[in-house]
């Protein structure tokens, strides 16, 4: 199946001055816990919800306040998928990566959706999914070891 059919879209993002409250606000008025990062009309990053309170509340040595600017906790190095896709290639990437949610873009690299876990195992398979997170919870588990 491939992964535009599943995907969620449209997607909900913020810019770099977007705020840490601004960011929060929106992940909860749109029940999502994730927003790309957009300079330029051009994805650059993401934030999730455990961003802000791993990177702005529970920093070691500091707390960020709620009008610090996402681009201050986001993560920089995006992992993507291709609409066209193969929803199963995707969920073997996640679990390489260690990620739940790929940016998904058109051919032209343009970002059209969001793929999570979650919508694997709703709209294709609990089990695929369920391996992804597998893969995702013992490659932590084993850098947290290490």
């Amino acid at each position: 199946m491939r992964v535009s059919k599943v995907m969620s879209s449209p997607v909900i993002g913020a810019t770099t001055t977007t705020t840490i409250r601004e960011a929060a606000n929106r992940m909860r008025d749109r029940n999502v816990g994730t927003l790309p990062i957009f300079r330029d009309n051009r994805h650059i990053g993401i934030v999730t919800d455990r961003d802000i309170v791993l990177r702005a509340l529970a920093a070691p040595g500091f707390m960020l306040g709620p009008d610090t600017a996402v681009a201050d906790i986001m993560s920089c190095h995006v992992i993507t998928c291709l609409a066209e896709g193969d929803v199963a290639e995707a969920a073997v990437l996640m679990g390489e990566r260690q990620v739940r949610r790929l940016l998904v873009l058109d051919p032209a690299g343009a970002l059209v959706g969001i793929l999570s876990l979650g919508d694997i195992a709703e709209h294709v398979s609990e089990e695929l999914a369920g391996q992804a997170l597998g893969e995702i919870s013992e490659a932590r588990a084993r850098d947290a070891r290490a």
